[in-house]
């Protein structure tokens, strides 16, 4: 062993304590809170609304988790969307589509202030679509040529050949505006400058926000001083906050714990639908699902009622159909809804060669039918549904064996062809119009978070002409052509509809919830 002297061993330790506080400074500097920390002393429960929800915010780029900075309204955009799915004006008064579709001129708003102090303005936002179009995000889905500043309160859109929806893409979170001086000069942010009710207040990785009232806010004022949101990974730990108020408004309740809170006088439950749906996503080319009538025996196999009524509470939201009737141009109205029925299910099996062994699995020269199924725990009514997919398919001699991770590595096992089967809660209302999702998840082998190696022709030219129809009565056409071919081949496989149920205190008055899951509407609220 090599002596070290008392001497060394101070320096050494001088050099740790220099390196930490050198990456303290370097981090604050990134997300520039040392001039905008909110003191703690300022905070406490009566002057403080804490939300509590289970997904982590560890970057204030808005590409990437700007849903909880609009949500908190710190960020806004161009174009809002209202509970019925109506595009309404946001940081735009209005906007007009020349006659070919190529050109949108969008007027501003004037008289909005970013949370720096400077005035909204056309070359403003040029800017902040301009770093927007450099990353990841819904402006990419639209084929732009060209942003341009016409005078100081209207910017104008060009695009290289039509695109219907792109209103619709400046409702997501990504496309939210920005000051100049939120940016660094290589894109990246600096500091968080937005135009909404509150401002960034202080951000603590990837648990912890706070958000203080903007008294220059263009629209009604918040009368809240402050809000934190924080992460609650456990569904476990978000119901004890709700219980305790320890959080003022807990999402994304597990409906299984929802009679702990039946008795609770402190708190109120709101169960909300939302365009999301539960589906399960299938590897089209896997050797085990690359028949059509396999994928039926499956969907035939699975007791959705139940699911719906027994394990999620929520009676009714059955559906087999990828889109809720609430999108009706995407709804099937004359589609019921598949029926439980394994007589059917195992036929077409059977045809296919597949019998029972002794363990009671089927077996096809000497291959057992043994899949794996991806899940994660952000939602945890997600991992309850697949135990019970789990138990139904057993009951057809399928073994199905569960996976819970991290939501990312079904998009990883997308790219990389791992993937055989994943349930998950898909939202189709994160832009306004779900032509954009539509488009990416199901068209030219589909997407991350739709279908995966599954091509059909017909579906995709339908895509394509959607892509450039501005008439009403063609577009629905278009939109049940599409539905009508997902249905019946069987891509993915989808359960329920979702319901989303959330806690919120007695203290709190005129809570809403957005079904699009946009806008928190902090600034609505107050404490009794």
């Amino acid at each position: 062993m090599t002596d070290v002297s008392y001497d060394e061993i101070a320096k050494k330790k001088s050099l740790i304590r220099y390196s930490l506080l050198a990456a303290a400074i370097v981090l604050c500097s990134i997300f520039g809170l040392w001039s905008n920390q909110a003191p703690q002393s300022n905070l406490n429960k009566s002057n403080t609304l804490t939300i509590s929800g289970p997904w982590e915010i560890s970057s204030l780029e808005p590409s990437q988790q700007g849903y909880i900075l609009t949500r908190m309204q710190v960020l806004e955009t161009l174009v809002n969307v209202n509970s019925s799915g109506e595009l309404t004006p946001g940081l735009a008064l209005n906007w007009q589509v020349s006659d070919d579709g190529l050109s949108w001129l969008f007027t501003l708003r004037n008289n909005v202030k970013f949370h720096d102090g400077t005035l909204l303005n056309a070359a403003a936002v040029v800017a902040s679509l301009g770093h927007a179009q450099q990353k990841h995000g819904a402006l990419n889905k639209a084929d732009i040529a060209q942003i341009d500043a016409i005078g100081n309160n209207q910017i104008r859109i060009t695009l290289s050949q039509p695109y219907i929806s792109l209103a619709a893409l400046l409702t997501n979170y990504s496309t939210s505006i920005l000051a100049p001086a939120s940016y660094k000069t290589d894109g990246d942010i600096k500091t968080l400058y937005g135009t909404g009710a509150y401002q960034m207040a202080s951000f603590s990785p990837p648990h912890k926000l706070t958000v203080k009232q903007f008294s220059g806010y263009w629209a009604q004022q918040a009368k809240i001083p402050y809000a934190t949101y924080l992460t609650g990974h456990r569904a476990e730990s978000r119901l004890l906050q709700a219980k305790t108020g320890d959080a003022d408004i807990v999402f994304t309740l597990d409906p299984a714990m929802l009679s702990q809170l039946t008795s609770n006088q402190t708190v109120k439950v709101h169960s909300n639908l939302i365009p999301r749906t539960l589906f399960l996503k299938l590897n089209n080319s896997h050797p085990l699902l690359s028949e059509l009538r396999t994928r039926q025996a499956l969907d035939l196999a699975l007791d959705r009622h139940s699911i719906a009524t027994n394990v999620l509470h929520a009676q009714g939201s059955e559906t087999s159909q990828v889109l809720p009737r609430s999108f009706a141009q995407w709804y099937l109205s004359d589609i019921s809804t598949s029926k439980l029925n394994l007589v059917k299910a195992q036929a077409l099996l059977s045809e296919q060669g597949w019998h029972k062994n002794e363990s009671g699995i089927l077996q096809r020269d000497d291959q057992p039918f043994s899949l794996t199924l991806m899940t994660y725990a952000d939602r945890p009514e997600l991992t309850v549904v697949a135990t019970a997919i789990q138990a139904q398919w057993a009951k057809l001699g399928i073994d199905l064996k569960i996976n819970v991770t991290n939501s990312s590595m079904i998009p990883a096992g997308h790219q990389d062809g791992t993937l055989e089967l994943a349930l998950i809660a898909r939202n189709f209302g994160s832009i306004a119009d779900p032509f954009p999702i539509i488009s990416t998840d199901f068209s030219n082998g589909g997407g991350d978070w739709g279908t995966m190696n599954w091509h059909n022709a017909q579906v995709d030219n339908a895509i394509n002409q959607l892509a450039r129809e501005y008439e009403p009565a063609k577009r629905f056409t278009l939109s049940q052509t599409i539905a009508k071919v997902i249905h019946q081949q069987l891509p993915v496989l989808p359960i329920t509809s979702y319901t989303q149920h959330t806690s919120v205190n007695q203290r709190v008055q005129n809570f809403k919830f957005d079904p699009y899951e946009r806008n928190y509407f902090i600034n609505q609220m107050a404490f009794k």
